[in-house]
């Protein structure tokens, strides 16, 4: 057998060194600030190659708050925060937390309606293309509609997004279809690009951001007219008045035919 001959010290130094690195194994050159369009091409691109090789054509979009739990999360949320504040009586930050626990627990109805939602257009088809559940892959009502494909036998996709405070998968989410993205933008645009259909629940600034997104998107033409479904009337009358805005010419009332308001799994489908 013939001896390899014996690489010099200058030689693996060469070859330790970053300009010896391929490009495309280099992390610290595809972190670089000037290698920003390519990671936004990367994001757009795995997605949609997964997507296409399993042929998911149309989907339906549910935006929500991530802090509506079940009933049973819900109670014990409450039960956990009625606890420490006896222990704690004097305590206004853990008295404003029991109060924000015992508000939201009388939301959970949300998402069981998410979660009857999901169950149901999963099992709908348009065309002959069948309906995709699609969400921003974590907890509250993005958990209880992939829960609901989940439960009709249904795939359903999850478009998680790195946080300071991490966000978990809900385990719900199809396997394949449990994609995670650094760019809130690239993100907005794969739940626009099938979207057939927009099914907001109640939520806070994220649900607003990407809500007024998609109905800026369908006002300029920029998106074909969807049916956008607003859940729980009392919710977005109460924290949005929509007509005020056209009343003060901000929008107009032709605006106000964009979306409607529904209450339940089957009124939404």
């Amino acid at each position: 057998m013939k001896k390899q001959p014996k690489i010099s010290k200058e030689v693996l130094a060469l070859r330790r060194s970053k300009a010896y690195r391929k490009a495309y194994l280099d992390p610290e050159f595809l972190t670089s600030d000037e290698l920003r369009p390519v990671r936004l091409q990367l994001e757009l691109q795995k997605p949609e190659m997964t997507l296409a090789e399993y042929g998911v054509k149309s989907t339906v979009v549910c935006f929500g708050s991530a802090r509506i739990l079940d009933k049973k999360q819900s109670a014990a949320r409450v039960a956990e925060m009625t606890a420490l504040q006896k222990k704690h009586p004097k305590d206004s930050v853990i008295k404003n937390k029991l109060g924000s626990a015992k508000r939201l627990e009388a939301s959970a109805r949300y998402y069981e309606v998410a979660r009857e939602f999901g169950k149901l257009i999963s099992k709908t088809q348009i065309k002959d293309r069948k309906l995709v559940v699609v969400t921003g892959g974590g907890p509250g009502i993005m958990e209880a509609a992939n829960r609901g494909a989940h439960e009709a036998g249904e795939k359903s996709i999850g478009l998680n997004i790195t946080l300071e405070m991490e966000q978990g998968p809900n385990p719900y989410v199809s396997p394949e279809f449990c994609f995670r993205f650094h760019y809130f933008a690239i993100r907005k645009m794969h739940f626009v690009m099938r979207a057939r259909a927009l099914v907001v629940f109640p939520g806070g600034f994220g649900t607003m951001d990407e809500m007024f997104e998609v109905m800026t998107l369908v006002q300029t033409g920029k998106k074909s007219r969807l049916p956008i479904i607003l859940v729980g009337e009392d919710y977005w009358t109460d924290v949005m008045n929509f007509q005020n805005m056209a009343k003060w010419g901000y929008i107009s009332t032709e605006d106000l035919k964009l979306f409607t308001f529904a209450e339940t799994g089957r009124q939404i489908v």
